[in-house]
C-alpha cells in the first residue's frame, strides 16, 4: 500500500524530492567519516580513551554500542567521633533504657521477695484444701521454687544489663 502523499503527487514533485535526497548522499556520507570515532578501551571496571595508556595496561578495546560513564560520588572517610548533634539523642536512648531496666528490676526484686516470703524457708502455711490433701501442698511447693528461680534469674539478668550500659 502505497502513502496517499505519494499518490497525490505529481511526477515532477516526486522528482524534486527524489533529486534532492539523492543529492544529499554524499554530505552523510561524509559526516560518517569525516570524524572517526575514538576507540574507547576496558580495563576491568574502568573506561579508557587514552590508547597509549589503555595498551600499556593491557585494556581490551571496546566493540560496538555507546558507552555512558557517569563518574559516582567520591567516598568520605568516616569519622570515629561521632558528630556533637548525634551525641545528645544516644545519652538520652541511654538513659531511657537505664530507667526501663531500673523499673523492671524493682519489679523483679519485689516478686522475689513476695516468692520467699510465701516459700517460708521450705515450710510454706498449708491453704485450706492442702490440709486435706497432701499432693496439692507438694505441687504449690513445687511452684514457689521454679518462681524463687525464674525471679532470681530475672533479677540476675537484668543487673547484667544494667552493668553493660555506660557509665552515667
Amino acid at each position: 500500500m502505497l502513502c496517499p502523499i505519494l499518490l497525490n503527487m505529481t511526477s515532477a514533485h516526486f522528482q524534486v524530492i527524489v533529486f534532492s535526497l539523492w543529492g544529499l548522499w554524499p554530505v552523510l556520507a561524509m559526516a560518517q567519516t569525516a570524524a572517526p570515532a575514538k576507540l574507547v578501551y576496558r580495563c576491568g571496571n574502568e573506561y579508557l580513551n587514552d590508547q597509549a595508556l589503555a595498551l600499556s595496561r593491557g585494556c581490551q578495546p571496546v566493540v560496538g554500542g555507546y558507552i555512558s560513564v557517569v563518574p559516582g560520588m567520591p567516598v568520605q572517610p568516616a569519622s570515629r567521633n561521632p558528630p556533637p548533634a548525634l551525641a545528645q539523642p544516644v545519652q538520652s536512648a541511654v538513659n531511657d533504657a537505664r530507667s526501663i531496666l531500673l523499673a523492671e528490676l524493682k519489679t523483679a526484686r519485689d516478686r522475689l521477695a513476695e516468692q520467699e516470703r510465701l516459700y517460708n524457708k521450705g515450710e510454706p502455711d498449708k491453704l485450706g484444701p492442702e490440709t486435706r490433701n497432701h499432693q496439692l501442698y507438694l505441687d504449690r511447693l513445687t511452684e514457689l521454687r521454679a518462681g524463687i528461680q525464674r525471679y532470681t534469674n530475672d533479677v540476675a539478668g537484668l543487673e547484667r544489663e544494667i552493668s553493660r550500659l555506660p557509665a552515667q
